[in-house]
């Protein structure tokens, strides 16, 4: 049985980081044609539906007035959700983690079945493999964001590894960074993506399944994953889906 089958997770085409272009705010809103992102972004899908977020509603709020802000997306490089943080000043990174991890375990095991490195002393475990992951992955500079969309990355990662990305993702937020998070209360039946619909919703759209989900967190796990952060607010829906705002 291979290494990926034993984590059951299959194997899939990969895509690159995307990242866009900071733009100047002369006071009006700029037109999104006029910054476009930098690279090539995902091909627009139909939505399969559009939910009331709270959670966005309260993050615009703490971004309110900021500016020149600057925002890290650990999802797909959706054009809307580019476009919809542009148009408010910012400075927009994406960086689809779950694609990534999956690209990774797929080149672990070609590695490993490399006879070449048979011999090689490789930490298996999966603080090792986070280790390795994040040593080419989340590579920003300190205190580069002042806010972070993780939407619900956090359940489909190994724990060691969604562990050791917070702890990432902390350095990366200047003081009072804000994070964007979902949490799902039971496991999901199906792999979904997220989009900015509007200040008020988010488009959220079927996919094909990158990583089986790995552990449903309870609120304490939670509360002692972002344990650096200074405030916790949640939302909680009827989908068993929890919005959640962490400030640092």
């Amino acid at each position: 049985m291979s290494f990926l089958h034993k984590l059951g997770i299959g194997i899939g085409t990969a895509t690159g980081r995307e990242v866009s272009r900071p733009i100047t705010q002369t006071g009006r809103t700029r037109n999104v044609s006029s910054a476009p992102a930098v690279g090539s972004t995902r091909p627009p899908e139909a939505p399969n539906s559009t939910r009331i977020s709270n959670g966005l509603k309260e993050l615009l709020w703490n971004l309110d007035g900021l500016g020149h802000g600057t925002l890290l997306d650990l999802g797909p490089a959706w054009q809307t959700t580019i476009s919809f943080f542009i148009e408010r000043g910012f400075r927009v990174s994406s960086e689809d983690i779950l694609r990534e991890w999956k690209d990774f375990l797929k080149e672990e095991e070609v590695r490993l079945n490399d006879v070449r490195v048979v011999s090689e002393t490789v930490d298996m475990t999966p603080a090792g493999r986070a280790a390795r992951f994040l040593e080419s992955n989340l590579q920003y500079p300190r205190a580069s964001f002042d806010a972070v969309l993780v939407w619900d990355l956090i359940d489909y990662l190994e724990p060691a590894l969604a562990k050791q990305t917070i702890a990432n993702l902390t350095e990366l937020l200047r003081p009072g960074g804000v994070v964007f998070a979902l949490f799902h209360s039971k496991k999901p039946e199906g792999f979904q993506r997220y989009r900015i619909a509007d200040s008020n919703s988010l488009q959220i759209i079927s996919a094909s399944v990158l990583c089986p989900a790995q552990r449903v967190y309870q609120n304490r796990e939670i509360q002692d994953l972002f344990g650096r952060f200074r405030t916790m607010k949640s939302f909680v829906s009827r989908d068993q889906l929890r919005e959640t705002l962490f400030i640092k």
